[in-house]
């Protein structure tokens, strides 16, 4: 889907986890593990999916009360720790961290190496990102494997995304103009923050889940994965 032409689009930025990186495939057989550890006989797919949701909750809190950034994977702790305790899972304090270590081997999506070397034939490429700066390093060179044109952390304006001091800060971090950025995200609100913010948006509706209830901010493409996203962009698949 097209609202209209994306000519002057020079730059994708790219959410990295849950877009670029499979969370829910790197983390859900892990953290069953894990609740298996605790004496839990509660699935890894049920726990993963309310700590997922109350991530978000997490980073939003932070921005709302103008906290800062607080670190990607402290909040991503912090949900761990309310979720076991929302679930009446006994767990001490060490337990969670030694976990937490999972997500230094988060995987990407099949599709994201491929679409991503093919998109750099045409566009810069760089990642705008929740997290932290030495993680997001550690990411692109050992997990996806890929060398960004740039990698930007949302240290940079002090707020989790959808914050519209993130997509401004990058935006002037690569001196380009906001509709010559297209925001790449598997997010809907990443992409309407983006969108509010001036820059073109594409969604990549890797989960099935509807778009927010707007029109003023509705994404310039909607695909299912990189390899839809490449083929539309470059032209190319019919």
């Amino acid at each position: 889907m097209k609202s209209q032409p994306l000519d002057s689009v020079t730059t994708l930025t790219f959410d990295v986890f849950g877009t670029v990186l499979d969370l829910t495939g790197s983390l859900e057989a892990p953290t069953g593990m894990f609740l298996a550890e605790l004496g839990s006989d509660m699935s890894g797919a049920e726990l993963y999916a309310q700590w997922r949701a109350r991530q978000r909750i997490e980073q939003f809190q932070d921005s709302l009360l103008m906290l800062g950034h607080s670190g990607y994977l402290e909040t991503c702790r912090r949900a761990l720790a309310y979720t076991l305790r929302a679930n009446g899972i006994e767990f001490d304090a060490e337990q969670v961290v030694r976990f937490m270590e999972v997500w230094q081997d988060l995987r990407p999506y099949p599709d994201s190496a491929e679409g991503l070397g093919r998109l750099s034939e045409k566009f810069r490429l760089v990642a705008l990102s929740n997290g932290e700066p030495e993680f997001l390093r550690h990411l692109a060179e050992n997990r996806i494997r890929f060398d960004f044109d740039g990698i930007i952390s949302v240290e940079e304006a002090g707020a989790f995304k959808p914050h519209p001091g993130v997509y401004r800060a990058a935006a002037r971090i690569l001196g380009a103009e906001p509709s010559d950025i297209l925001m790449v995200a598997a997010h809907s609100f990443d992409i309407m923050g983006a969108r509010a913010c001036g820059f073109r948006g594409a969604y990549v509706n890797r989960y099935g889940l509807p778009y927010e209830d707007t029109t003023q901010y509705a994404p310039d493409i909607v695909v299912a994965d990189f390899s839809e996203l490449a083929d539309s962009l470059l032209g190319e698949g019919g």
